[in-house]
Formats: C-alpha cells, sequence, structure tokens
C-alpha cells in the first residue's frame, strides 16, 4: 500500500521548498488557516485532561456533535454519535464493521478505496454527480452484483461539486430499494453556499454521516472527526474497532472540539470568512483553466489536453514550473481522461498575518500576495 496521494504531495512540496526550488502548492487539501484564538485558549484551558477518557468520546463533545446536525435539520441524539482522532479511522471503522462490497464515486477522494482494500472489500466505482454514484447505474448495478455500502461525498473531494437535492433522493431511493447503507462524508458541508440536502435528512435509518473540524476551521494536525449512527449495532460495532485501535481521541482536543460544534458567534464567524476566502481563491484559479467555479470547499478538476496521461500532466507543470498537482488517476479516474485535481487552499499566504488579513478580506484574490500566485499559475498554464 502506498503512501496517500494526497500526503505524498504534501511531501513533495516541502522537499522543493527546502531545496529554495520554486513551488506552487495546489497539491494538499489542508485549509491552510490559523487557528481561531478562542480554540487555542479551550485546548490550553484542557491541557491538563490526560486521562484516556470515555471510548466513544467526553460527553460535552457528543453533546456538542449531536446539536451541531440538529440545527442542519438532521436531529441526533448524543448516544448515536463518536468521536475520533479524525473522521478518516473512523471512516475506516465503519467500512470495516459493516462488510460486504462497496460502491464509490468516480473519481472520489483518495482514501476511500484504500481503506476498503485494507478490510478485504470489494469496490466497484461508479460515474460521479457531485460526490455521488449516479444513481441509475448505482441501481443496475446493485442488480447484479452483492453491495452493501455507498459512499458519498458532499461537497465532493476532487471535484469540488455538489450533489444537487434531486440526485440525493434518487440516491436514498436506490439504497432503499437495495439494502444499502449511505455513508456521507460531510466533512466540506459547512465551505458551501449551495443548495445542500444531506442523505441524513431523507433516508434517516440507513445514513452514517461524518464530519470534523479539519475544514471548516483548519484543525487538521488536532485530529478529530465525529460520526452521526442511525444503527446503535453499526455503533457498537465501530467503538469495539475504537477500542482497540485508537483507545479514545485525545481528550484535550474533545474539549475544545466541543466548544467549537457548539458554534458561539466568533466561530460562526470564522467559518463564513473561510468559505468567502476558499471560493473567491478558488474561482480564481477556475477562471485560468477555464472551468466553472467550485460548489464548495477548495477543489477544481479540469481537463488538460494535450497529454497522453494525467501524470504527464502533474510531471510537466512540476518539472517545469513547480506547480504541484494531483493526477486524476490518483482518484479513480482512468489517465487518458487528463483530469487533474487542484487544491487552492495553500495560496492565501506565507504567515498568519497575511492569511488573517486574507480571511478579513471581501476580495481576497486582489491581495498582492495571492495575485503573485495567480500569476505564477497563468503562466504555468500558458
Amino acid at each position: 500500500m502506498p503512501v496517500s496521494a494526497t500526503l505524498a504531495a504534501n511531501d513533495t512540496i516541502a522537499h522543493r521548498r527546502a531545496n529554495g526550488l520554486p513551488v506552487v502548492p495546489l497539491g494538499f487539501g489542508e485549509a491552510g488557516l490559523p487557528v481561531h484564538p478562542l480554540l487555542t485558549a479551550a485546548l490550553a484551558d484542557a491541557a491538563g485532561s490526560a486521562g484516556y477518557g470515555p471510548v466513544a468520546g467526553i460527553p460535552a463533545l457528543l453533546e456538542a456533535a449531536a446539536g451541531y446536525w440538529s440545527r442542519r435539520g438532521v436531529p441526533t441524539e448524543a448516544s448515536q454519535v463518536v468521536a475520533g482522532p479524525g473522521s478518516k479511522p473512523l471512516l475506516w471503522a465503519i467500512l470495516g464493521a459493516r462488510g460486504g462490497g462497496v460502491a464509490l464515486p468516480k473519481p472520489s477522494w483518495v482514501s476511500y478505496a484504500a481503506q476498503a482494500a485494507m478490510q478485504g472489500l470489494d469496490t466497484i466505482r461508479i460515474r460521479s454527480v457531485g460526490g455521488v454514484p449516479d444513481p441509475s447505474e448505482l441501481d443496475a448495478v446493485a442488480r447484479g452484483l452483492k453491495l452493501s455500502t455507498v459512499v458519498v461525498t458532499l461537497p465532493d473531494n476532487p471535484t469540488g461539486r455538489l450533489a444537487p437535492p434531486s440526485v440525493i433522493r434518487d440516491l436514498c431511493a436506490v439504497a432503499e430499494r437495495h439494502d444499502l447503507l449511505i455513508v456521507s462524508d460531510e466533512i466540506y458541508r459547512d465551505l458551501t453556499s449551495a443548495d445542500f440536502l444531506s442523505p441524513a435528512s431523507v433516508s434517516p435509518d440507513r445514513v452514517v454521516v461524518t464530519s470534523g473540524l479539519s475544514k471548516n476551521l483548519a484543525l487538521g494536525g488536532w485530529r478529530l472527526g465525529v460520526a452521526r449512527f442511525a444503527d446503535p449495532h453499526l455503533r457498537s460495532r465501530v467503538v469495539d474497532f475504537a477500542s482497540e485501535v485508537w483507545s479514545a481521541p485525545s481528550r484535550p482536543v474533545q474539549h475544545a472540539a466541543a466548544v467549537a460544534f457548539a458554534e458561539p458567534p466568533a466561530l460562526v464567524e470564522r467559518v463564513a470568512q473561510s468559505r468567502n476566502l476558499h471560493l473567491r481563491v478558488a474561482s480564481a484559479v477556475a477562471s485560468l483553466f477555464g472551468t466553472p467555479p467550485p460548489d464548495g470547499a477548495f477543489y477544481l478538476y479540469p481537463h488538460v489536453p494535450g497529454f497522453a496521461t494525467d501524470r504527464d500532466v502533474a510531471a510537466h507543470l512540476l518539472s517545469r514550473n513547480g506547480v504541484v498537482v494531483l493526477p486524476g488517476s490518483s482518484f479513480g479516474d482512468d489517465p487518458s481522461a487528463c483530469m487533474i485535481r487542484v487544491a487552492t487552499s495553500q495560496l492565501y499566504g506565507d504567515t498568519d498575518e497575511q492569511k488573517e488579513q486574507a480571511l478579513r478580506s471581501d476580495n481576497p484574490a486582489e491581495l498582492p500576495w495571492i495575485v503573485a500566485q495567480l500569476e505564477l499559475i497563468r503562466n504555468a498554464l500558458a
């Protein structure tokens, strides 16, 4: 099993910088923003909480996460929530606890297929509609294959698109017809202004929702994720996995996460600023590629003609221009399609001061240090 393509891209960026080579970091999907002082204070206050705590998470965090989903039209009790050291290990545990064949969007985030393989599960990729396997194709496939789970990403990584409500309703109808569990990865939910419908609002009894704080509040390194379960048996199985693998999430981080999921006004404002920054800068980069702006998150998925494979595109941009992108084949796409995944969230500045200014700006793509990065991209494409 090779290292995750997204993390390998981060290593490439660090290596080039350490060697004084030019780099335009469009490969790694990290939110790239400073931590809000309210959260650093909460973490410091809880630094003395050194005990393991409950496997599923401390009560304050489970209550806060339940409130987060309930405010978004998905009524949730604390007893339905499990916290883990990031949504990534939770997804791995969910796939293992559920078992059976897994349907994935094509393309889809690099770790879904890898995690299913690590669990010994068969996967099939189905053409994506905004992070959702096309419901009609899923219906046809499910008639001939023994599937157990379908994974969706809303909004999507790598494409930046968001499936419309009509597609979500069709997906839920197919899942009902074939008794499929829907795992809805909604880590980017707060970073879209488009019309969002969670499958959990349509089929609440057969959906697991995962989320976290790595994208909306840029806390990826704190490693904290949450999952909402409708099936208590599946939740119990995931807690069993957790007890043997990670024991419990970091307790100080859980206390800070409880503050975050309670959504005090200062953090609501920070998320709104982040959403504006991500979408405006991604839209500016999209215009350079001649592709539509994303519906959410900070990803683009353009086609680059004139090359034999997507890896040729990525290699050319890196060697000739220092531009780091990922080939679409890393996400399960066909290499000959020459699609690349572009992540724009590392363009906001080299210092926290620049990033804070970008957050406060109504037009961050006009700030001089961001304009300079956009010009490098323009020249690379030319």
